[in-house]
């Protein structure tokens, strides 16, 4: 078999008919004035000019001193595919980027697919040793998993500090699952929850405590929630049996819900500092005496001594005082 070879191969990398021809012209002068080359080329000299302004930009040719000198055929060349070789990868990239908004596409597809014809994946689980484990087991499924999750009292935490809190953080140290929490500040009056709480934030995890949650529930991605059988804030026994929902719409609503819960809560900081610090920084972020008590498990009485003590040590007069002198040294 034949195989025909590119008759202008300098027209693959960029060039056309004409540029080509005029390269090859100022090639064979090796150096020329611009009449000499449209003469050489019998084409009028506003042409020429054009064209060879256009080599120069390429890299094919140089202007010196109102001469045009033709560069070596390797540079020439050389430059031209590395031009071809970065528009080439522009392009890929650029197709690479419309390939990876397939998925998004695809989710906002099924997310009207699915609001329009009520049909969607619900599975029970029951019990919370299946809750817990099911939440694990999704986020290991496609890691790195987007986890949300909202409990609601203490006995919801406990649960989870005495079995699942090992592998809940070691998902989250290697990279299985990133995380955020919400929980109730009475939840932090309890030595035991409140360790725990540090060290998922220690591991990475985003905590937050508010005054009340409404519910336990989670999301995983942007298509698996977790609902329970009964909305509440201090869930029965048979609460624990969850409905794993698979829709982008039911995700999408309990996640609104979560972020504006998580707008008003406040951080829960592993070693947060000195218990001056601690007070000092809650009352900066709007908690009262009473929150600040349930959140650090400390009497109100107690809570108010740390701020006298702060506002000595900042030689502050007043708790606005305070507030201004500890963000500028950082304790906030």
């Amino acid at each position: 078999m034949r195989t025909t070879r590119n008759a202008d191969p300098l027209r693959g990398l960029g060039l056309t008919p004409g540029q080509t021809v005029l390269y090859t012209a100022v090639l064979k002068l090796h150096r020329a004035s611009l009449s000499e080359i449209a003469h050489a080329v019998d084409q009028p000299a506003d042409d020429v000019l054009d064209t060879l302004t256009r080599l120069v930009r390429l890299g094919a040719v140089e202007a010196r001193h109102g001469e045009y000198v033709a560069r070596h055929p390797a540079a020439a060349i050389g430059r031209l595919v590395a031009e071809r070789l970065d528009q080439m990868a522009r392009q890929t990239r650029q197709i690479d980027d419309a390939l990876a908004t397939v998925g998004l596409l695809t989710h906002h597809y099924d997310a009207g697919h699915d609001c329009r014809t009520g049909r969607f994946s619900v599975e029970v689980v029951n019990g919370a040793d299946d809750l817990y484990e099911s939440v694990v087991g999704l986020a290991m499924d496609a890691p790195p998993a987007d986890l949300v999750c909202a409990i609601p009292d203490p006995r919801t935490m406990e649960r989870f500090a005495e079995r699942y809190t090992g592998p809940w953080i070691r998902a989250i140290e290697d990279g299985l699952m990133r995380s955020r929490l919400i929980v109730p500040i009475s939840v932090l009056a309890e030595p035991r929850s409140r360790e725990v709480c540090e060290r998922l934030a220690a591991a990475g995890a985003g905590v937050r405590a508010l005054d009340g949650v409404p519910s336990w529930f989670y999301t995983l991605g942007d298509d698996t929630a977790g609902l329970p059988a009964a909305w509440d804030s201090a869930p029965p026994e048979h609460a624990y049996a969850c409905y794993l929902v698979r829709a982008p719409v039911v995700v999408s609503a309990l996640r609104s819900l979560f972020e504006e819960l998580w707008a008003r809560a406040v951080p829960v900081h592993p070693g947060a500092g000195t218990g001056v610090q601690q007070v000092v920084r809650l009352a900066a972020q709007g908690l009262s005496d009473d929150a600040i008590s349930r959140h650090l498990g400390l009497s109100v009485r107690t809570v108010r001594a740390r701020f006298a003590e702060a506002m000595t040590e900042l030689g502050a007069q007043t708790r606005f005082q305070a507030g201004v002198e500890a963000a500028r040294r950082g304790w906030l």
